[in-house]
């Protein structure tokens, strides 16, 4: 029970904002490429697909983080005592969970064509190498977001198995959204990072961090109208981005203090939310 215990800390499986802002770039690709007017049962058997994936390739890249940041987990206050930094689980034993989860994530990913396939096997240098760009960039966030939101390609890819300018379009806006809510999550960190010698948008931006994160909010914004725009979406979709806006704007943004650990933390975790937004946003005007 106790190695049970440490392998669902190991996976933040307590945890699950990780995998929902995963999963929900998912979640819009695949409502965006939907034909609703066909049989509703595979468009769910893809979503419970894509959810699966998420939690299993998140849970994977957790592990291969915390061994990759082992040394920097140890020596910064929030995270001294996860599994492996803690040595509570060994490298070893991590590998092993990571190959193990991958595996599964395998399964779940040759239920799709052979294009999503593909796609998905070719992110994966993406997905394992995001924990080595803080050492050498001041843009990790951007790798991250580049990574994260590569669901909504695949869900585009899983209906309609090439791809087209649209889905391109919500996946740049999505970027950006990431590019926000991570710096927001860094600044829980900022002060041993910059003891250690790690690199972030926090870091960069500590001194300008509302404007950054209103810039890239902006563009999230401008993304997602001009993919309605292309999507021919009904005019019910601008209104109901009002919504997202409003919550970006002046919910996130306000509540946001970076001198506070938990209101970043309260302002990130708030972006489960947005995701779900959007989501019901494209779903409303895919089904009208």
């Amino acid at each position: 029970m106790n190695q049970v215990k440490l392998f669902v800390e190991l996976i933040r499986l307590k945890k699950p904002i990780g995998f929902m802002l995963l999963f929900w770039p998912c979640a819009w690709g695949l409502t965006l490429a939907y034909d609703f007017s066909s049989n509703l049962k595979n468009y769910f058997f893809y979503l419970v697909l894509f959810f699966l994936g998420s939690v299993l390739m998140r849970s994977a890249g957790c592990i291969v983080n915390d061994i990759l940041d082992k040394e920097f987990d140890a020596k910064v206050f929030r995270t001294k005592n996860r599994p492996i930094a803690s040595g509570k689980v060994s490298i070893k034993l991590g590998i092993c969970y990571s190959i193990l989860l991958c595996f599964l994530a395998l399964l779940v990913l040759l239920n799709f064509n052979s294009f999503t396939i593909i796609l998905a096997l070719g992110s994966m240098p993406l997905a394992f190498t995001y924990p080595l760009m803080k050492r050498l960039t001041y843009w990790p966030q951007l790798f991250l977001g580049i990574t994260f939101n590569y669901g909504l390609i695949l869900g585009w890819t899983a209906v309609n198995s090439k791809l087209e300018i649209i889905p391109v379009l919500f996946y740049i806006g999505a970027i950006f959204w990431t590019l926000g809510y991570d710096t927001i999550y860094g600044y829980q960190d900022i002060k041993d990072d910059e003891i250690i010698g790690l690199k972030s948008t926090s870091i960069k931006f500590k001194g300008k961090a509302k404007e950054f994160l209103f810039v890239c909010y902006s563009f999230v914004i401008i993304f997602f109208i001009v993919g309605g725009f292309k999507m021919n979406f009904h005019f019910s979709y601008y209104f109901l981005m009002l919504i997202p806006l409003i919550h970006l704007f002046l919910y996130q943004i306000r509540i946001f203090d970076l001198k506070n650990p938990s209101s970043c933390l309260n302002a990130f975790k708030s972006n489960n939310l947005f995701g779900l937004i959007i989501f019901f946003n494209i779903l409303i005007v895919k089904i009208l």
